[in-house]
């Protein structure tokens, strides 16, 4: 079943209001939210960011990513532009859950990258599946966006589901010597694309 909307609501926060628009995904039963400033469907390409839900860089802080940095960069542009969306996907862990990321932590703790963590856990490198936006950018009527992100995957997923990308930026933030293995494998082994 394809993913459905269910409500919306006002969401002020420290950086702007924003229209938090709520998802059901009766495939995987998760709940994934889509950020919203200003009128996003009004034709006109949106600046947009796909983020996937990261607990311990969104929320707790943590240093091993880059994710709470750019989380925090995509919604202050949004608020800056006037007008955007952030889609909030609940696939922790590249995909793996948030139980499962934790022992991938603990294998890096022991010289294994987040590529070879996950693969010795059992799972791909990358198990998100972004077919799931689809029915999103329907109802918000989006047809085509800026595009905040270093990932090539995530340019290919939109360009098959008929979502034009009008232009890539590059979301280049939070790096410190703890993430820095983590950012060199999301380069090299996956491919993300820093200029």
């Amino acid at each position: 079943m394809p993913v459905k909307f269910i409500a919306k609501s006002r969401l002020p926060t420290a950086i702007g209001e924003f229209t938090m628009h709520g998802f059901d995904d009766p495939d995987s039963g998760k709940e994934h939210v889509v950020l919203t400033m200003g009128d996003v469907g009004n034709g006109e390409p949106v600046l947009a960011r796909i983020h996937s839900e990261c607990l311990t860089g969104d929320a707790l802080f943590s240093l091993r990513c880059d994710c709470g940095s750019q989380l925090n960069k995509a919604l202050n542009d949004i608020a800056a532009a006037g007008r955007g969306a952030l889609f909030y996907l609940r696939q922790e862990g590249r995909g793996i859950g948030l139980i499962n990321k934790i022992r991938a932590y603990d294998l890096q703790d022991h010289g294994a990258d987040t590529v070879e963590a996950n693969e010795q856990l059992g799972f791909g490198a990358d198990q998100r599946d972004y077919t799931l936006l689809k029915p999103m950018f329907e109802h918000l009527g989006i047809k085509s966006v800026i595009l905040m992100t270093n990932n090539p995957r995530k340019l290919n997923a939109l360009a098959d589901m008929g979502i034009h990308v009008t232009e890539r930026r590059e979301i280049h933030t939070g790096e410190n010597p703890h993430n820095e293995k983590y950012l060199q494998t999301k380069a090299g082994k996956l491919g993300h694309l820093f200029n």
